[in-house]
């Protein structure tokens, strides 16, 4: 009995040190616990509570970019041709929105997409943050579908391009892409200039990525530059006006027409046909994005005969009244004869010029040599940029050999055999309206003198200037006489050029001229491509419409009339015996 009393004693001594030594084992656990969480407290509260604040601040303050806003064109009165608004662009994070949310189909609804196609784009980008639902659109339309409060649909400002002037002067300023980068015209040119620099600022966003409120700025967007056109808006909705109506009357192929500055050589105006609405680019066609006054060549015809007449005036080998038998009224070169349009004999200077005589111009040209013309045209700007920095600019060709055959002096002295683009054209009659002096066209507005270089005595541009004039008067542009100012111009009549060479039925009527007489203030070249019906000569098709935009550009330019209203009426344009 009192061995079994010691085995029950010895057993509860066992057990009780077991049950101390689990006691301690559960404590020094415990304390050990306490102690790792305790340091771990200190370690997060003290010694890496500066990367812990950065990873907090990694999860919830985020760097945006702010969008700078693009310069504003306008034209050289500061009248808008381009400018950017703000607008809302809605994006979404598909991780946080439900494809099936019911919500979605109001919201397709109000932003004119296709709600099956918005769902799908959902799922099938759910991995992602970020996709746009609708970008660049009115703010108020922004909020009422924000109004519907779906989770994850944010939005954030953007600019947008608009076009005031529309397609009046869409071909010269060109257009942006979304992302307001230029694609044409100025837009292209100037895209560097009129381009700002974003911004960067810190926000604070929630979990879901909602802005808190902003937190500081990084660096402020710098904005785009304005850029000052030398453009006037009123002259290009004049001009515009006119050409549509002259290509529509005709059913033309199209058409352009430029308007210098004589003193400056500043483009006033510049418009082409067909057009486009920079504005609406949904059913836009490749073909009417080019600013054809600059990008598209053409033999000039015989709106280079003055200019030829010119150079043979500036070489001493002809006087004004120097005399040219033109009989027959037409010219053989092997199996090429140059005609007129009838045979007129003896003809002065002045006479070959205002009838248009093919055959005395060649004689004259084959006088004088082709190096002569050539070089001459060449001072004038041809064959050569005219350095207005438009994109896609067509230089054109100005032929150079150094043995010239006689039918090869003789068609350039009348505009075949070469090529320009209607600037050049306008910028070499500038030279005779001013005086003799080229000066460089521009685009910009010139807020300085123009800087010009001689390349004709005032001697040689006043003759030339009577004989255009002449022109007007009583030869081949009787209709291009605009109320109640003197003019002075050529008409050109050309083949175009088609696949297989010259298209016998198709023609491009010009008329190149300039106005008032007494102190010429623009010239102003219109071509129209391919006129249908009976009328197709420059001096029917083109000359009314120069006729037009100069006497209406006058006055708005306050130039005084030279004409009472009794001698406008005396001159109203006629039907011309010749044509050229």
């Amino acid at each position: 009995m009192a061995r079994n009393q010691e085995s029950v004693t010895l057993m509860q001594k066992v057990a009780a040190g077991l049950q101390a030594w689990r006691f301690g084992c559960v404590l020094g656990v415990f304390l050990m616990v306490t102690a790792v969480l305790g340091w771990r407290l200190v370690d997060l509260h003290v010694v890496d509570q500066e990367f812990l604040r950065q990873q907090g601040d990694v999860r919830t303050i985020r760097v945006d970019s702010i969008d700078a806003h693009r310069g504003m064109i306008t034209d050289r009165y500061g009248e808008p041709l381009a400018v950017s608004t703000p607008v809302e662009t809605l994006w979404a994070n598909p991780g946080e929105v439900d494809p099936d949310d019911p919500r979605l189909t109001t919201a397709a609804s109000l932003l004119g997409i296709n709600e099956a196609r918005l769902r799908q784009r959902l799922r099938d980008y759910s991995s992602r943050e970020f996709i746009y639902v609708r970008r660049k659109i009115q703010p108020s339309l922004a909020r009422e579908v924000l109004g519907l409060e779906i989770p994850g649909l944010y939005s954030r400002q953007e600019y947008k391009r608009y076009y005031p002037t529309g397609e009046v002067a869409a071909h010269l300023v060109g257009f942006t892409n979304i992302d307001e980068q230029g694609q044409e015209g100025i837009e292209l040119s100037y895209n560097e200039w009129l381009s700002g620099v974003p911004g960067r600022k810190r926000v604070l966003r929630d979990n879901r990525g909602r802005l808190i409120r902003d937190l500081s700025l990084i660096r402020d967007a710098k904005p785009g530059k304005d850029l000052t056109l030398s453009l006037d808006l009123r002259l290009q909705y004049l001009a515009y006006r006119e050409l549509k109506a002259v290509v529509q009357a005709h059913d033309a192929r199209g058409g352009t027409l430029v308007m210098l500055d004589v003193s400056t050589g500043e483009v006033l105006a510049m418009v082409n046909q067909q057009s486009y609405n920079p504005n609406d680019r949904a059913s836009l066609s490749p073909e009417k994005l080019r600013n054809k006054a600059l990008t598209d060549l053409f033999e000039p015809g015989s709106t280079m005969k003055p200019l030829a007449m010119a150079a043979a005036l500036e070489s001493g080998e002809y006087q004004v009244d120097s005399m040219i038998d033109t009989s027959p009224g037409y010219r053989r070169f092997g199996r090429f004869t140059i005609r007129d349009h009838r045979n007129y004999g003896q003809l002065s200077m002045t006479g070959i010029i205002s009838r248009s005589s093919n055959v005395g111009i060649s004689m004259i040209a084959n006088d004088i040599g082709g190096d002569v013309i050539r070089d001459f045209y060449f001072h004038l700007g041809l064959g050569q940029p005219t350095g207005i920095g438009f994109p896609g600019e067509a230089v054109g060709v100005l032929p150079m050999t150094s043995d010239w055959r006689p039918v090869e002096e003789a068609t350039l002295s009348y505009g075949y055999g070469m090529s320009v683009n209607a600037l050049q054209l306008a910028q070499a009659y500038m030279v005779v309206a001013n005086g003799g002096t080229r000066y460089p066209v521009t685009l910009n507005r010139r807020d300085e003198p123009a800087v010009g270089q001689r390349v004709m005595s005032e001697t040689v541009a006043a003759q030339v200037r009577d004989m255009l004039q002449e022109v007007v008067e009583n030869g081949t542009g009787k209709r291009a006489n605009p109320a109640l100012y003197t003019a002075g111009g050529k008409t050109g009549t050309v083949h175009l050029v088609g696949a297989h060479g010259y298209e016998d039925s198709q023609y491009k009527a010009i008329f190149a001229g300039m106005a008032p007489m007494d102190n010429p203030r623009i010239v102003t070249v219109v071509a129209v491509d391919a006129p249908q019906g009976g009328d197709y000569y420059g001096g029917e098709v083109a000359a009314p419409v120069f006729a037009r935009v100069m006497s209406d550009a006058l006055r708005l330019l306050n130039v005084r009339p030279e004409l009472t209203a009794v001698e406008a009426a005396a001159q109203t344009p006629g039907q011309s015996g010749e044509r050229g």
